[in-house]
């Protein structure tokens, strides 16, 4: 990294420092923010559309060739990705963590991690609260309580504009370590976002760790962070929406599964596309609905998922870091830097 962009990056991390890291306290109460204002004490107003129209659709279609990521020295590509920082999330977020129940105290020390990491790369990381109701998860009981998204945008973020979204869900079923269901989503989300971070991207990109998508109970009873990510996203900003990635158990297997919530979605398209591009093995596999990109696609937002492999540890305490594959994570995000590469 060139000197004067480290200098740089570390004055932002020891502004956000000062300022808790940028984030709100996950047991803390406060009001809701969206993304549309990371770094207030309070959101204000989001940009008030014209009620009488109607959001275009969103659409992959032309783009902006300025992204907006924390240094845009030259355009990302999957060559810029770091496994190593993935694997070290896994190892921190399985291993040292463990299992992260949305609404417990494991959750948010997860979360406050995960964005004192972000917001030391120089994004403005903001903390959306998520009301989520008891249930039982895979067989264990889970109480009622609040868990919180963990949203990073570049400086300077316009929620109106044209932008991509990266998610992972941090939180886990409670008896499992989840180092493959979802350290290792979480993990590649932050090598992608180290990536972008020093880099220029097609369009501007919000990473998202999302809380409380673990069921809890009948099939709806799930996705409660990206239900109220969604939610909070006014008219224009639903509309800036040009795709969303959900990174889901992306550490084991050969291949990277390529999910779309139907037949075929303008993401996975282009997720292949970019596979293509980063000599990326995949599968590209139809209704596809269990992760978050479901809550996007269920609004008329395109989205689409990468992982999913079977493999024995799932939801269970078997899913400790040594399950997880370098490789495999290094694949993703290839797939995942070459979607958000310039072209």
């Amino acid at each position: 990294m060139p000197a004067p962009r480290r200098a740089a990056l570390a004055g932002a991390a020891l502004l956000v420092l000062a300022g808790c890291s940028g984030t709100r306290d996950a047991d803390a109460p406060g009001p809701d923010r969206s993304p549309a204002d990371p770094t207030s004490s309070a959101a204000e107003p989001s940009p008030s559309p014209d009620q009488s129209s109607t959001p275009s659709s969103p659409s992959p279609g032309p783009e902006s060739p300025t992204g907006s990521a924390p240094g845009a020295e030259r355009p990302v590509g999957p060559d810029d990705l770091d496994p190593g920082v993935a694997v070290r999330a896994v190892r921190h977020l399985a291993g040292r963590i463990g299992p992260r129940e949305a609404t417990g105290r494991a959750y948010a020390r997860a979360a406050a991690w995960v964005g004192d990491e972000l917001a030391g790369l120089g994004y403005d990381v903001a903390r959306q609260r998520v009301d989520v109701p008891a249930g039982e998860s895979w067989g264990v009981p889970v109480p009622a309580g609040r868990s919180v998204n963990v949203v990073a945008t570049p400086p300077g973020f316009d929620p109106a504009e044209a932008h991509l979204v990266v998610g992972a869900h941090l939180d886990t079923v409670p008896q499992a370590p989840g180092a493959e269901d979802n350290a290792s989503g979480v993990g590649t989300l932050l090598a992608v976002a180290t990536a972008a971070a020093e880099r220029r991207t097609r369009l501007p990109v919000v990473f998202v760790a999302f809380g409380a998508e673990e069921p809890r109970g009948a099939p709806e009873d799930h996705h409660y962070g990206s239900r109220r990510y969604v939610a909070l996203l006014g008219l224009q900003q639903r509309a800036a929406v040009r795709g969303m990635v959900s990174l889901d158990r992306v550490g084991v297997g050969g291949r990277v599964p390529v999910g779309s919530a139907d037949d075929t979605d303008p993401v996975q398209q282009a997720l292949l596309a970019a596979a293509r591009r980063a000599a990326v093995p995949v599968a590209a596999e139809g209704g596809q609905r269990s992760s978050d990109h479901w809550s996007f696609v269920r609004a008329g937002l395109p989205g689409a998922r990468l992982g999913s492999t079977p493999y024995a540890g799932y939801h269970s305490p078997g899913d400790v870091p040594a399950v997880v594959s370098p490789a495999q994570l290094e694949r993703t995000g290839r797939i995942v830097l070459a979607w958000l590469a310039p072209r």
